[in-house]
């Protein structure tokens, strides 16, 4: 199966994984058959800890009625940057260095990994 369509898969079942080298032990998002820098294939998909911290943040803003949402980069823990969005807050109430934490939620019936404030109740 190609990597992006198994990280989709982990997805549907509700789960956040990425790739990590065996070779190196870097970890790797977005999945890819081989890791780049070194051109290794072996590679195992492992639970990240869904921790990280806010490196970038952007406030999209809509027409009315509907609300502004924000886009953002996460460094996760492990090292990888990731893209998605942060929900439990006001987007206008995010901000770089917020500390976050993974969630795998349902929006139009397709999985979606988003992140949350840390210590947020799921």
């Amino acid at each position: 199966m190609h990597p992006d369509l198994e990280f989709s898969a982990f997805l549907d079942q509700g789960r956040f994984m990425i790739q990590r080298s065996l070779d190196s032990g870097r970890h790797i998002f977005y999945p890819r058959v081989a890791e780049p820098g070194t051109g290794s294939t072996r590679l195992e998909w492992v639970e990240p800890s869904g921790r990280g911290t806010v490196y970038s943040v952007t406030i999209v803003n809509t027409r009315p009625p509907a609300e502004p949402y924000n886009v953002v980069l996460v460094d996760l823990d492990e090292g990888p940057r990731l893209m998605s969005r942060v929900d439990g807050m006001a987007a206008g109430d995010v901000a770089i260095g917020l500390r976050v934490e993974a969630r795998v939620i349902r929006e139009n019936g397709e999985p979606l990994l988003v992140f949350v404030p840390e210590g947020a109740s799921a």
